[in-house]
């Protein structure tokens, strides 16, 4: 019995620590987008959400190319400038306010 509360303990942990990836945020991608890309960007985060479908990003964002692709439409932004922390709330943003979701952001 013991040994089956640990392990259920173990696996509870476990999750928590693993979730921790997936609890990015669009709200906290839109201010990261308002203060750190949107200047060298040139235009809002509604015009960069919709340069893709929500598919387009995931599928950019599944190959690792999140980075890349925002560097092709902001060509201000230099490699490394985007810390790695930032892409998943930038991709939640971005995924949120794609072209084809229907949403629109206030920026």
């Amino acid at each position: 019995m013991k040994k089956l509360i640990s392990s259920i303990a173990v696996a509870a942990l476990l999750a928590g620590v693993m979730s921790s990836q997936a609890m990015a945020d669009p709200a906290k991608g839109q201010k990261i987008y308002l203060k750190k890309l949107k200047k060298a960007c040139g235009f809002n985060g509604a015009k960069m959400s919709a340069m893709h479908t929500q598919d387009e990003w995931e599928e950019i964002k599944e190959s690792g190319k999140l980075e890349d692709e925002i560097i092709k439409l902001c060509p201000k932004v230099k490699k490394g400038y985007l810390k790695e922390k930032w892409l998943n709330d930038l991709y939640d943003f971005f995924y949120k306010y794609a072209s084809d979701s229907g949403n629109v952001p206030s920026c």
